[in-house]
């Protein structure tokens, strides 16, 4: 099975693909982390496709996404859930990334991404705040 976790950054996705590899044993990759496949970046994209749709029915992966135009890159019959968390709980969360400051241009990049997957088609939505993992987990329907 294949995953596509979605969301903003530091709305609870990589919290959330945690929990999910616990409970069904899946390998997670993150953004661009496929580019470690290849030398090249179209042959990295490629091994990446031809992985994820081998995955589909067979084993458990997690692709973590937090940029639109990785969406492209998850293949038909991948399962698609949507990480949401209020803009101040994010800012919160970024700032501590930060070791507590949250520069003007940071902030304000928050502001003019917030929301942005929120009409994206996806089998699942998840509160990054207040989601009960486990109950998603059950939803999934795992190999």
């Amino acid at each position: 099975m294949v995953i596509g976790i979605i969301g903003e950054n530091c709305s609870g996705k990589s919290t959330l693909a945690d929990e999910i590899k616990k409970k069904i044993g899946a390998e997670i990759i993150t953004g661009k982390d496929y580019l470690r496949m290849a030398k090249s970046e179209s042959e990295a994209k490629a091994l990446f496709q031809k992985k994820m749709e081998n995955a589909v029915n067979g084993d458990n992966l997690i692709y973590v996404i937090s940029d639109r135009e990785h969406l492209e890159l998850l293949p038909a019959g991948a399962k698609k859930i949507l990480v949401s968390a209020d803009l101040d709980t994010i800012k919160e969360r970024f700032k501590a990334r930060l070791h507590g400051n949250l520069p003007a241009p940071v902030e304000l990049m928050l502001v003019k991404k917030h929301g942005m997957f929120d009409n994206e088609p996806v089998d699942f939505k998840y509160d990054g705040v207040n989601g009960n993992a486990y109950m998603l987990c059950e939803s999934l329907e795992v190999n």
